[in-house]
């Protein structure tokens, strides 16, 4: 065990076979369980043990698949057997990371409500808020990007605030434009293309989240910090055209110069 300073915190580095448990999925793969609850630093260790995985490349290990509080191994059984890899995971180490801050935010730009939102006025009534008193809570959370899934660049998107906490809508659309900022139980998300949709639609952005010819494809990266910032219909609309263009630059915090 070791232990580093960071932002005058000390950080207490433990082996993994010491923080999580290891649960069979078949023949081929197996989880590594870090808890089993939503928590930012639960997910933390999570993605540090993908991205240590990545970089050590042990043999028989095909690919990972974080998830919010475990991350899924799968490995060739001709190569490696599960006592193995499971050995040199959980002899790996990881430091503590609650408290530190996102490494990247980014402030994204959202129009609010009408057409862009048609969900926020049953959101206020359903919450016993006023519209702007969503906008407010919404827009002044900063979120932890957990995992990405559902569609390409769709990332879920923690921990909305209590207040807005509601369950997904009882009748789905069948499309949700791309762009829509939307809220369901305890997570914001955007979706990213036109698909269906169970979540409540408050607000849009015109940036684009998936774009293949893009590296990476996706946006957001686990672990990043995400703001919304709320924008006017044609602040909204010269964004939307920039984009269009090439132009706009999304704004991060964080972001080497």
């Amino acid at each position: 065990m070791g232990a580093r300073m960071a932002g005058g915190q000390a950080m207490t580095a433990r082996r993994i076979d010491a923080r999580a448990r290891f649960l069979p999925v078949g023949d081929t793969a197996f989880a590594v369980e870090f808890g089993d609850r939503i928590d930012p630093a639960i997910n933390a260790l999570v993605h540090r043990t993908a991205a240590l995985l990545a970089e050590a490349r042990p043999e028989g290990l095909v690919e990972t698949v974080p998830s919010f509080r475990s991350l899924l191994v799968h490995y060739d059984p001709l190569r490696t057997s599960a006592q193995a890899l499971q050995a040199f995971i959980g002899a790996l180490e990881l430091e503590d990371e609650a408290g530190q801050a996102p490494p990247r935010i980014w402030r994204i730009p959202v129009l609010y409500g009408g057409e862009a939102g048609p969900d926020l006025t049953e959101v206020a009534a359903a919450t016993g808020l006023s519209a702007a008193e969503v906008i407010a809570l919404h827009a002044g959370t900063l979120y932890r990007v957990y995992v990405q899934g559902f569609l390409p660049g769709f990332a879920y998107l923690g921990d909305l605030p209590e207040a807005l906490d509601l369950p997904r809508r009882t009748s789905p659309r069948v499309r949700v434009p791309p762009g829509s900022v939307a809220i369901a139980q305890r997570m914001s998300g955007i979706y990213p293309v036109e698909s269906p949709g169970g979540w409540h639609l408050i607000g849009n952005t015109p940036l684009r989240f998936f774009d293949p010819a893009r590296t990476p494809p996706t946006l957001f990266t686990p672990g990043d910090g995400v703001r919304f910032v709320p924008v006017g219909a044609d602040e909204h609309a010269a964004i939307r055209e920039d984009v269009a263009q090439g132009r706009f630059v999304p704004d991060v915090e964080g972001a080497p110069a």
